[in-house]
């Protein structure tokens, strides 16, 4: 039986840092407090266990259901009578 990894939604170092970058700039903008680089990545940390897989799962779902529609569609857009068959 596999282990469940506690989280994997893994963010690239590079999405990370600018994520970081924008909650240090939100908290000074909105609560014109300074914060530390340490809590920026408690929130971070936090807000993606706690959001991001009610989010990803949200997301698959739309993907889904857009997938499923493009394919009902495919046989009506697509479809080719053919010339020999009545």
């Amino acid at each position: 039986m596999r282990q469940a990894d506690p989280m994997r939604i893994k963010l690239s170092d590079e999405r990370k840092d600018v994520l970081l970058s924008q909650l240090v700039a939100f908290y000074r903008d909105e609560f014109d407090e300074d914060l530390s680089g340490f809590r920026a990545e408690q929130l971070l940390t936090f807000f993606v266990r706690k959001l991001g897989p009610q989010v990803y799962n949200q997301a698959i779902q739309d993907a889904r259901a857009f997938m499923l529609l493009k394919l009902e569609d495919l046989d009506a857009e697509f479809h080719e009578e053919d010339p020999d068959v009545r």
